[in-house]
């Protein structure tokens, strides 16, 4: 049945990205790979929120559970359930993207001495933040070591990987409500125009 074998290579293709932004959020949870700046406070916002662990990690866990065992499952609880799972891999995107741009947290000279704070984010009519200025990433963060570079990788990656993930749910949503529409074996017609190209039995 076309509609569950593309249910299946969704779910296939989401296990991976979950590994990923899993691994990245517990990365960003732990600068220099020490758990005292976590227990401490001193981790990012968007880190500490863990939509890579809860949003595209764990809920895509049981997504490709529940995509591998569609065929036993209803569709339009499986349309509810993408629906789902394109809400939190799109919020975990927004908040990789938004702790991206901010960048981290970290300890930074001030005037009245060293204290916490974002001090690369984006000010307003003084410069775009220190994604578009390479020469703000070394010197300005005292600690973590390197955690300039740490969260621009691991937001990216956690960005790109949910952004992934977001895709992914839209096509398994478009599909499966194509299989409410038009039947659960559609595709099996002799002769089936779908997307500008047509296929022959």
């Amino acid at each position: 049945m076309c509609v569950s074998r593309c249910l299946q290579c969704v779910g296939v293709s989401l296990l991976p990205l979950a590994v990923v932004c899993m691994l990245s959020n517990i990365l960003l949870l732990l600068p220099e790979l020490n758990v005292h700046f976590l227990l401490e406070g001193h981790v990012t916002r968007e880190a500490t929120w863990a939509t890579g662990l809860w949003g595209s990690g764990c809920v895509m866990f049981s997504d490709y559970i529940t995509k591998l065992q569609s065929v036993c499952i209803q569709m339009l609880c499986q349309v509810v359930y993408s629906c789902v799972c394109l809400l939190v891999s799109g919020f975990c995107c927004l908040v990789s993207a938004t702790g991206l741009s901010q960048g981290p947290l970290c300890l930074f000279h001030t005037t009245s001495g060293p204290t916490w704070g974002v001090p690369l984010q984006p000010v307003p009519n003084r410069h775009a933040g220190y994604l578009y200025n390479r020469t703000m990433w070394t010197g300005v963060c005292l600690e973590p070591r390197g955690v300039v570079q740490w969260n621009a990788v691991l937001f990216s990656v956690m960005g790109g990987a949910s952004g992934l993930q977001t895709v992914l749910c839209g096509v398994s949503i478009l599909n499966t409500a194509l299989g409410l529409i038009l039947g659960h074996g559609f595709c099996h017609n002799k002769n089936f125009y779908f997307g500008g190209f047509l296929r022959l039995k």
